[in-house]
């Protein structure tokens, strides 16, 4: 089943919208149009969350009503079929699905859909009053599925776009009114998620005021135009061209940056979640995919950044002070061999931050959590990070693939510090989790021993468990697993003589298998 899991799997499956309603998307029974497939999904997502609950529970309601819909969720379906993302799933994968049971259906959803491990996935299956669900796992995990990437996010702001609006409308038009009265439109356009959708026709650039984000909620909505060729709309004018010939769907641009990097003219407009670099000097535009993080920086080309306009100071990771003018810091680079990883610890008014390198558009949030956090613990806040974590950050910048959709938070959790036994060297076992900018976790585990590593697939980023086959120094196969403080790890499988000692198991292969069957790890309270 491993090369049929779904890449990008997110781990918390009833936590957003979006991640809903790509459960009920591919737990919808038939084929179809994939159109009015997501829209129904959007529906039953939609009807989910007005009777409230916590994450479980509202996961549940969404996949008990996709197994087995109703009729009249087909009909009237114009509300949800707004806004649908521009690319869609393969629809082989849809129908490998329909062609099995509900049941066994559902567990494919939750195994490689949401990446959730065998047991959470059983007990769902029992609330969902799915008999016998053990042999139903069995069946999802042979059933045979054609690769699929994972699907353009859905917006958690589509779960109000097919219902009436909450708030009064007297009070919407105050707040509405209170967002208009601190943008500027340069040629009169309005920022994007303004007051007034754009006019057909070429885009329109527009800009915030210099004190627009004091006054208004922290979003890229209110960054200033920065730079000494802001004012240039000669300048800026060749650039918003440029994306306009592109073929761009943006109707208005925000101006984020125009100056002078290294000595190039350069512009930086916004588009949504996309982010464009115009080159005065070659005419070239890079048009990516930026996420909507307020506070994330935007790489300006030459190892300079673009910060919020809230950040007050940024250094290295080492200690050494980066200069910034007009909002642009002086070059700075990742210090590993992969110039990828720790970046700059950045303060503003959220106080002090690491962010780094992953190989993405902009630089992302690190966090770090040590051995001695407690399973269940509550999560700290990402804060600038300690040498340890530091450290351990810019080996995993070089380990970790490059994300394939916008991060903006990763987080690493050091689960397990020790020896390894049979006089192997000194490792540590770690969680890492990356927060994608529209929605969906994924969380990835790693055996860091000595100078090796060795990827362990799936953790479960609030209770991490996980386990491996390892070659000691006499080159014999062993299993071992490890779990975090206030966990113990327990396996079955073709194992002889497991023993769990200061939370790692160690056992050898047994004669029936070898370390090609399958092994079931799961963790307990310690």
């Amino acid at each position: 089943m491993p090369e049929q899991t779904m890449a990008e799997t997110p781990v918390e499956a009833g936590s957003r919208y979006g991640d809903l309603v790509w459960l009920a998307y591919f737990a919808l029974p038939g084929k179809g149009k994939r159109a009015y497939r997501l829209a129904v999904a959007r529906r039953i997502v939609d009807g989910a969350a007005r009777w409230g609950g916590d994450p479980e529970r509202r996961r549940l309601r969404v996949l008990r009503r996709a197994m087995r819909p109703s009729r009249r969720m087909y009909r009237g379906l114009g509300p949800w079929l707004r806004a649908l993302p521009v690319r869609l799933p393969d629809p082989a994968v849809t129908a490998a699905l329909s062609r099995l049971d509900a049941g066994v259906r559902v567990a494919c959803v939750l195994l490689r859909v949401a990446g959730m491990p065998r047991y959470r996935v059983r007990d769902d299956l029992v609330r969902l009053g799915v008999r016998d669900p053990w042999a139903v796992i069995e069946a999802a995990e042979v059933a045979l599925l054609p690769p699929v990437e994972r699907p353009d996010p859905v917006p958690d702001a589509l779960a109000r776009s097919a219902r009436r609006p909450v708030l009064p409308i007297a009070v919407g038009g105050v707040l509405t009114a209170a967002l208009v009265g601190v943008l500027v439109a340069t040629e009169g356009g309005t920022l994007p998620g303004g007051g007034r959708p754009a006019a057909a026709g070429p885009p329109r650039l527009v800009t915030a005021p210099p004190d627009a984000w004091r006054h208004a909620p922290r979003d890229l909505d209110g960054w200033p135009a920065r730079g000494d060729l802001a004012g240039d709309r000669a300048f800026t004018g060749r650039a918003l061209a440029a994306w306009a010939a592109r073929g761009t769907t943006t109707r208005v641009a925000q101006l984020l940056y125009a100056g002078r990097v290294g000595g190039e003219p350069v512009a930086v407009l916004r588009g949504g979640d996309r982010i464009a670099r115009y080159s005065g000097t070659s005419g070239a535009l890079d048009v990516v995919t930026g996420g909507a993080d307020p506070a994330a920086p935007v790489a300006l080309g030459g190892g300079r950044y673009l910060l919020a306009p809230w950040d007050t100071g940024a250094t290295t990771p080492e200690g050494r002070e980066v200069a910034v003018r007009d909002g642009v810091t002086d070059p700075v680079t990742a210090g590993t061999r992969c110039g990828r990883g720790p970046l700059l610890d950045l303060e503003g008014a959220d106080g002090r931050r690491t962010v780094g390198d992953l190989g993405g558009a902009r630089p992302v949030v690190l966090a770090h959590r040590p051995p001695t956090h407690r399973a269940g613990a509550p999560e700290p806040r990402p804060a600038r990070l300690k040498p340890a974590g530091r450290r351990l950050w810019e080996r995993l910048g070089c380990l970790l693939p490059r994300p394939a959709r916008p991060v903006t938070e990763a987080a690493a959790w050091e689960f397990w510090t020790g020896r390894l036994p049979k006089g192997g060297p000194k490792a540590g076992w770690v969680c890492t989790r990356m927060t994608f900018a529209n929605g969906g976790t994924t969380a990835q585990a790693t055996l860091l021993a000595g100078r090796e590593h060795l990827d362990t697939g799936w953790c479960d980023d609030r209770r991490p468990v996980s386990g491996t086959w390892w070659r000691d120094p006499a080159d014999r196969p062993r299993y071992l697993a490890a779990a975090a403080r206030g966990l113990e790890p327990r396996a079955e499988g073709p194992l002889r003589g497991p023993r769990v000692k200061r939370r790692l198991l160690d056992a050898a292969p047994s004669g029936s298998g070898g370390t090609d069957a399958p092994v079931t790890l799961t963790a307990r309270e310690d």
